[in-house]
């Protein structure tokens, strides 16, 4: 039987956490699956999948947000196959920046201006959709480090902004 891996979480802060994997067997590993996951806004769970090559490996993840909550999970690679998910939940420290505020003015009738406030140095992520399942499970996106975008929308369709 092929165990879960051990994720130890090495340190973190307010804007990256590190983390160690490593096996409790024999077996040859030849690499590790890691998914950090986030939820944004209660409204959109985010992801970001590492592929680790080797056997042990310690990583660190930034560009991450302060106060929020991360979930780690990860398998192995085997020679005998992938090895069963293990997790483990971290929260980094300091305080959440505030929400921005998001304001959105149709140009025609397949542009919106999507302007927010919020600080700078800063990727900012807008989502949009045509409900709130859609905006939900498979928004429409892109980034930013500007403070407004200007979005192109199919016509004759009304559209939920989250910034």
């Amino acid at each position: 039987v092929i165990p879960p891996p051990l994720i130890h979480i090495e340190s973190y802060s307010e804007d990256s956490i590190s983390f160690s994997l490593k096996m409790t067997t024999n077996i040859k590993v030849s690499g590790y699956v890691v998914n950090i996951y986030w939820t944004f806004d209660t409204h959109r769970q985010e992801k970001r999948t590492l592929i680790i090559e080797g056997e042990k490996s310690i990583q660190r993840v930034a560009n991450l947000t302060a106060h929020t909550p991360y979930e780690i999970s990860a398998w192995a690679k085997t020679e005998l196959g992938d090895s069963p998910l293990s997790f483990v939940h971290v929260v980094t420290s300091g305080t959440r920046p505030a929400s921005p505020s998001l304001k959105a003015k149709a140009i025609n009738q397949t542009a919106v201006e999507c302007s927010w406030t919020g600080p700078r140095n800063v990727v900012y992520g807008i989502f949009y959709a045509t409900s709130f399942l859609e905006l939900y499970r498979s928004p429409h996106n892109t980034t930013t480090t500007s403070h407004n975008i200007t979005v192109l929308v199919q016509r004759d369709e009304q559209y939920l902004f989250l910034v």
